[in-house]
């Protein structure tokens, strides 16, 4: 059995929520932080001093009517230089502990205010399958793409989920605010309540 998790409920349950249009901005930093963060930076291109070719003057200074060339390797050439082209570099992003609290507090109230997040008792699948797994889930939400919130999973739900890949397990201490707007439907179980007031407060 599942029910709406509405604003009066989540007070109750001392959800810290934010109130008018407070944190947009760390909401829209800290998205942009992960996502920063998750790449490599390791994209990278050979300038004229490092590309393979020959350093011989390709025809005379003056006297043919063309224009002056020295290299092979200049960049106006197939297969010369680049010329500002990546190269390796770190994108990481830091984001202080208090904008990225607050970024999920707003991520969190948004999806409440407009219904979709679910709360039910516990969640667990006893035999491990997939089939079983997607009918647990059908049964409190019709929506494919769900996320869905614990204070800790056993090793035989986990297993159950891992080949579905439009429905995400994450621990309450885990889930972030990118997870928190990913996701069509949020369902939350009892038991993570408590830690998701605490990194609330």
């Amino acid at each position: 059995m599942s029910n709406i998790l509405t604003i009066e409920a989540a007070k109750q349950a001392n959800l810290n929520l934010v109130e008018g249009h407070k944190g947009k901005q760390a909401l829209h930093d800290t998205i942009v932080a992960y996502r920063a963060n998750r790449r490599q930076g390791t994209a990278s291109t050979k300038n004229r001093s490092e590309v393979a070719g020959s350093g011989k003057k390709l025809w005379k200074q003056k006297g043919t009517g063309r224009a002056r060339m020295g290299s092979v390797r200049s960049p106006i050439f197939s297969g010369g230089g680049v010329v500002f082209g990546p190269r390796p570099r770190d994108y990481s992003k830091t984001i202080l502990r208090k904008v990225k609290t607050l970024a999920f507090r707003t991520a969190l109230t948004s999806r409440i205010a407009t219904d979709d997040v679910l709360t039910t008792v516990s969640f667990s699948v006893a035999d491990g399958k997939t089939k079983t797994f997607l009918k647990t889930v059908s049964g409190i939400t019709t929506e494919d793409n769900v996320l869905i919130i614990s204070g800790k999973f056993d090793e035989v739900t986990l297993r159950s989920a891992r080949n579905v890949a439009d429905i995400l397990l994450m621990s309450a201490d885990e889930v972030n605010s990118e997870h928190l707007l990913s996701y069509d439907k949020i369902i939350i179980t009892g038991d993570s309540l408590e830690t998701l007031a605490r990194r609330t407060a």
